[in-house]
C-alpha cells in the first residue's frame, strides 16, 4: 500500500521537491486540478481526505486536533494527519513521508495525528 498526500497551502513547494527528488511516482497533491482550492477551510479539507483517501500533510498545530476531533465526533475518518515541524528540515521530512508512503499498514494511520520527522 501506498499512501498518497494532500499538502497544505502552508507547505512550502521545496517540500514537494524533497518528496519527488526521492519518488517521482509518489502521488502528492497540492494545487492540481481536482484539489481542494487554496484557502479551503480544514474541516473541508478533512471531508476531501476522507472521501479521496489522502493523507494530509500540514504545519497546522495549533487547530488541527480540534479539527480531527469534531470530524470523528461527526463519525467522519480520516486516513491520517501528519503535522510537519518545517524547522526540522526538508530532507528529514521528506524521508519520514516516504517511508510512511512506502512501508505503512493498511490504517496504520487512520484517525490518527503523527508528528513529523520521527525522533
Amino acid at each position: 500500500m501506498t499512501l498518497r498526500y494532500l499538502l497544505d497551502e502552508h507547505i512550502p513547494r521545496a517540500l514537494i521537491r524533497a518528496l519527488r527528488q526521492r519518488d517521482s511516482a509518489l502521488v502528492i497533491w497540492r494545487r492540481h486540478p481536482g484539489a481542494p482550492a487554496l484557502e479551503t477551510p480544514d474541516p473541508a479539507l478533512l471531508r476531501w481526505c476522507e472521501a479521496h483517501d489522502f493523507v494530509l500533510v500540514t504545519n497546522n498545530r495549533a487547530t488541527m486536533p480540534g479539527h480531527l476531533a469534531a470530524h470523528l465526533a461527526d463519525r467522519g475518518h480520516v486516513p491520517g494527519i501528519f503535522v510537519v515541524n518545517l524547522a526540522a528540515g526538508y530532507a528529514a521530512i521528506a524521508e519520514d513521508l516516504l517511508l510512511a508512503a512506502h512501508f505503512s499498514l493498511a490504517d496504520e494511520y487512520r484517525d490518527q495525528i503523527r508528528y513529523l520527522p520521527l525522533d
